[in-house]
C-alpha cells in the first residue's frame, strides 16, 4: 500500500473543522493557550459536520426496527442507509455484510467468536492488543516482528505453509501501526493468505481515518475499525466483510433483534430462528446515533476529497519527522525504516528523559496533548526499544520517576483537523524542552507524571 500525493497541492486543503478547536487550557507556568490535540491515534476529535448532523437528527430520535410510528420508521431508514454509506466508503463487495459494533476491539472479538472451531489464527506480535488478544479459543501462532514489508510477507507465507493440520486459517494484520504509523503491505499479505487457503481480517483502526480503504481492491475478507478514530463520537464500530462465517456462527449476543422467531417447545424449552443478515450479531437496541455519526464521517471525508486530506497529512508527517530529526536526543521508532510510507502517527523517545515526564511537560507547559506509554501494543514497543519482554513498564503507568529512563515512548498523532500551528508549537516545545529542560518540577502520582503544584519552585 502506498501513499500518493501526486498532482495534489496540500496548501489548498484546509484542516477540517473539529470539536474543541477553540478550547483553551491553563498552563502551569501561567496563562492559557489553545489546546493542541495531538493524540488522534487514541481518539480523534469529532468533525463539526458529524456533530451538526447528529444534532439535526436528535429531535427525530426513535426506536429502530421495532416501531410503527413515523420517528421509528425514519430512524430505521437512517440506520440502514448508514449501513449502505459505510459499505460504499469501504468499497464492499455486493455479498459483504456491514455489522455495527462498539469498537474495533468489539469487532475483532465478534469475529473471534465466529471462526470455525478448528481455525488456526496467525497474528504478528506487532499488533494492537485489540487484534492480538481476542483469539483465546483458537490455536494461535504469533509471528515475530518483521523488519521490512517483504519480510512480513515471507514470514506469513512460511507460517501458513507449515501449518499442521491444514484446515481453516485466519490472518489478522493492521493496516497502519498505531505505534509507528507505518503502512503494512496489506494487499500482498492478502494474496499470500489466499494462496495458502487462509482468510485475512484487516485492523483498519489507524488506517481508515488517514487513508482510503477498499475491501475489494485490497482483497481482504474483513475490515474492522472504530468510530472514535474516524472523527465520530465514542461507542460505535464496524466489522465489514464476508458473511458465511458470521451466518454460520451463533449470535455474538443473544437477544431481541438477533432473533427472527422464538417459540416454546412441547418439552418446555425454546426454539430460536436467528437472522442470517447483519442483525444476527446486532442484538439489543442499536446505537443509532453512533452508527449515523460514522456514516456522517464517511461522507464528510469523501466530500472533502480524501486524497487531498491524505496529501496535506503527508506534508505534516514530513514536517514533524524533519523537525524531530534536528534534535539529536530524539529517536523515532520504526520497524521498516525512514523511507517507509506512514500515516500521521509517530512515536519517539528522548535521551535523558522519562517519557511520561516529557509528555507531562508538553501538556502542562505548552498545552499539547500527546500520549505516552506502550500504546496497548506492549510487545511491539518493547521490541522497538530493544528491551526484554519481561522488563517493567505498563501502558500509561510508567514506574520510572521524572528524569529516570522509562521503558515507554511518546506518541504524537494528527490528522484531518490538525492546524499548522499545533505542529509548529509541538516541534518548538520538543526543541526547547531538550535544550533548556522543563520549567517546572514534576512528581509521580498514581502512576502518572504530574506537575508538582505544591511548590512554586522552578527548575
Amino acid at each position: 500500500m502506498s501513499v500518493s500525493t501526486a498532482a495534489i497541492d496540500p496548501s489548498v486543503c484546509a484542516p477540517l473543522p473539529v470539536l474543541g478547536q477553540d478550547v483553551t487550557v491553563p498552563l502551569v507556568t501561567g496563562g492559557e493557550v489553545t489546546y493542541a490535540a495531538l493524540d488522534y491515534a487514541a481518539s480523534a476529535p469529532a468533525l463539526q459536520r458529524v456533530w451538526d448532523d447528529v444534532a439535526a437528527y436528535a429531535p427525530y430520535y426513535g426506536s429502530v426496527h421495532r416501531g410503527a410510528g413515523y420517528l421509528s420508521q425514519l430512524s430505521t431508514d437512517l440506520f440502514e442507509n448508514s449501513r449502505s454509506t459505510v459499505a460504499e466508503f469501504l468499497g464492499c463487495r455486493v455479498e459483504d455484510q456491514v455489522v455495527f459494533t462498539r469498537s474495533t476491539t468489539d469487532s475483532l472479538n465478534l469475529l473471534a467468536a465466529a471462526i470455525p472451531a478448528d481455525c488456526q489464527v496467525f497474528v504478528y506480535e506487532t499488533e494492537h492488543h485489540a487484534s492480538l488478544l481476542p483469539w483465546r479459543d483458537a490455536q494461535v501462532t504469533y509471528l515475530n516482528a518483521p523488519r521490512t514489508p517483504g519480510q512480513a510477507v515471507e514470514t506469513l507465507e512460511r507460517a501458513l505453509a507449515d501449518r499442521d493440520p491444514y484446515g481453516p486459517a485466519l490472518v489478522c494484520v493492521t493496516g497502519a501501526s498505531n505505534v509507528t504509523g507505518e503502512l503494512w503491505p496489506v494487499k500482498e499479505l492478502a494474496a499470500a493468505a489466499h494462496a495458502h487457503g487462509a482468510r485475512i481480517v484487516l485492523d483498519a483502526a489507524q488506517l481508515a481515518p488517514h487513508h482510503p480503504v477498499d475491501i475489494a481492491e485490497l482483497d481482504v475478507d474483513w475490515v474492522a475499525f472504530s468510530g472514535h478514530k474516524l472523527y465520530a463520537p465514542f461507542g460505535s464500530g464496524v466489522l465489514a466483510g464476508r458473511a458465511d462465517w458470521l451466518q454460520a456462527a451463533e449470535p455474538y449476543l443473544a437477544g431481541g433483534g438477533a432473533s427472527r422467531k422464538v417459540a416454546r417447545r412441547a418439552d418446555g424449552g425454546v426454539d430460536v430462528d436467528w437472522h442470517t443478515t447483519a442483525a444476527r450479531h446486532e442484538a439489543g437496541s442499536p446505537n443509532v446515533i453512533g452508527v449515523y455519526s460514522i456514516a456522517s464521517a464517511c461522507k464528510a471525508l469523501t466530500e472533502a476529497g480524501f486524497e487531498s486530506l491524505v496529501a496535506r497529512e503527508q506534508e505534516l508527517v514530513g514536517r514533524v519527522r524533519a523537525g524531530l530529526a534536528e534534535v539529536p536526543e530524539v529517536q523515532v521508532l520504526s520497524l521498516f525504516g525512514d523511507d517507509a510510507p506512514r500515516v500521521g502517527v509517530i512515536s519517539f523517545v528522548v535521551r535523558g528523559w522519562n517519557s511520561s515526564h516529557f509528555a507531562a511537560a508538553l501538556s502542562a507547559e505548552y498545552g499539547i496533548g500527546v500520549r505516552d506509554g506502550l500504546f496497548c501494543a506492549h510487545p511491539l514497543v518493547r521490541t522497538l526499544l530493544g528491551s526484554d519482554p519481561q522488563d517493567p513498564g505498563e501502558c500509561g503507568a510508567p514506574e520510572a520517576e521524572p528524569g529516570e529512563r522509562s521503558l515507554n515512548a511518546i506518541r504524537v498523532s494528527f490528522g484531518a483537523g490538525t492546524p499548522d500551528e499545533h505542529i509548529d508549537r509541538f516541534l518548538r516545545a520538543v526543541s526547547e524542552l531538550v535544550r533548556e529542560g522543563a520549567q517546572w518540577k514534576y512528581r509521580t502520582e498514581d502512576g502518572r507524571c504530574v506537575p508538582d503544584r505544591g511548590t512554586a519552585a522552578q527548575v
